[in-house]
């Protein structure tokens, strides 16, 4: 009777465990599933910065628009974009610099870069050019890695 008891037990202690071939299996099946994930997660975020580039272009031009209406032009290549945030040392008499800036601070582009500013435009084929190099900081590019301004 003893001998029957101990012969259950080691049957039951074999059957216990998981063996090798299902584990690997589902070691397999969260590795397949993670990579599905991380491919449509990064995806995602690079279309939200390429979004946040048009929508931060589409801000800074606004701004460029109300600071050309009360200085009766554009900030000069010179003044830059931080025109829009304190009144430059060299704006012309002509207009009345709004009290308190145009915008709070000037933004970077999604991968941490400046926006470029340019004066006279030349792509946009207004009075100035305003971009995004896009995620490689190279002029010109496709997808993620094409410039974003004012002129798209």
């Amino acid at each position: 009777m003893i001998e029957d008891a101990r012969k259950k037990q080691a049957k039951r202690s074999k059957e216990a465990g998981f063996t090798l071939t299902e584990i690997m299996v589902v070691v397999f099946i969260i590795g397949l599933l993670s990579s599905v994930v991380l491919f449509n997660v990064l995806g995602a975020r690079t279309d939200a910065q390429v979004k946040t580039a048009r929508t931060n272009v589409t801000a800074l031009s606004n701004a460029l628009e109300q600071y050309s209406l009360d200085m009766y032009d554009y900030p000069t290549q010179q003044q830059g974009l931080d025109a829009l945030v304190n009144e430059p040392d060299d704006a012309s008499g002509a207009g009345t610099y709004r009290r308190g800036g145009y915008i709070n601070s000037v933004p970077l582009d999604p991968w941490g870069r400046p926006f470029i500013y340019k004066r006279p435009g030349e792509k946009s084929g207004r009075a100035y050019d305003l971009y995004s190099l896009g995620a490689d900081g190279q002029e010109g590019g496709e997808d993620e890695n094409a410039d974003i301004g004012n002129w798209n």
